[in-house]
């Protein structure tokens, strides 16, 4: 029954679905980032995102009785704290120092290829030959918009949010693949619980002398980060690309862009350059043809 062509389609939808929202939610987590930065010190930012959400992690662990990983699972996890709950939100939010969000934001354009390289790696999985070459078209839309600014904007930064892209594209694909056998926000959870013991007691030695000069924006960006961007959007984009695939859902972060440069524009009032909008429909274009060739 489960191998019905009915049943994989829609499955597969479902997929779609799910990891359309959960990019969704993290589009906004750059320019969420930016907003936290401006009145927190990264490190500060990204250990209380971590450890908040972890809390929450942890009283849903406990309120639906969820089992504990086998150790097999939890080196699983381990990577998957490193990708998504350190090293992102670590590399990103030292980024946003450098670059504003609506710059940072087109360097995940490479996202999609970084998950599917690791999707190989780790998940076993093998879109055929057309895939790669739209998913690098891709990602070379995103270098040559990085070229072309002559890394002006600050070298740095540009190197940290690759650095950043790359782990991220690790954790995703390792936590989809988790997430068949542990569930999708079982998945998060457990791996932000896993880092609560070094990410609390961080966050307190890391808090500020004092909190009376931090504005609304930077609260709201770290409550946004902490609940949205870390918990219930990986809730949606691991259950998603478990269900649809890891490489070809992970298509789906070609759209990401396009929704954090608006919301760069909109919230921050950052300005959205012609180059910035030409590079990001070329990448949004590639993934109807990254789609079709991805199983």
């Amino acid at each position: 029954m489960s191998n019905h062509p009915s049943f994989i389609d829609k499955n597969s939808s479902k997929g779609w679905r799910n990891g359309f929202i959960g990019v969704l939610i993290f589009s906004g987590s750059l320019p969420a980032t930016r907003a936290a930065v401006l009145g927190f010190d990264p490190v500060f930012v990204t250990v209380s995102r971590a450890t908040i959400a972890g809390l929450l992690a942890l009283c849903m662990l406990f309120v639906f009785k969820e089992k504990r990983p086998t150790r097999e699972q939890l080196f699983s996890l381990v990577i998957v704290s490193i990708g998504v709950v350190l090293g992102f939100p670590l590399l990103s939010a030292l980024a946003l120092q450098y670059v504003t969000s609506a710059h940072s934001v087109v360097f995940l354009g490479m996202l999609p290829l970084t998950t599917a390289i690791f999707a190989v790696m780790r998940g076993a999985e093998r879109p055929r030959p057309a895939f790669w070459l739209f998913s690098i078209l891709g990602s070379l839309l995103v270098i040559g918009f990085a070229i072309a600014q002559g890394l002006t904007a600050s070298p740095i930064g540009d190197l940290l949010m690759l650095l950043a892209v790359i782990l991220c594209g690790l954790g995703y694909a390792e936590g989809a693949k988790l997430s068949k056998t542990l569930g999708g926000w079982q998945v998060i959870s457990w791996a932000l619980v896993l880092s609560l013991p070094f990410m609390a007691p961080t966050m307190y030695i890391q808090r500020p002398t004092s909190f009376t000069e931090v504005g609304a924006a930077a609260w709201i960006g770290l409550a946004y980060v902490s609940v949205f961007s870390m918990l219930i959007g990986f809730v949606f984009w691991y259950r998603g690309l478990a269900q649809g695939g890891i490489a070809a859902v992970g298509q789906l972060q070609l759209l990401q862009p396009f929704f954090g440069l608006a919301l760069a524009a909109t919230l921050l009032h950052e300005k959205v350059s012609i180059a910035m909008l030409g590079v990001t429909i070329g990448v949004i274009l590639c993934v109807a043809g990254s789609k079709k060739f991805a199983k």
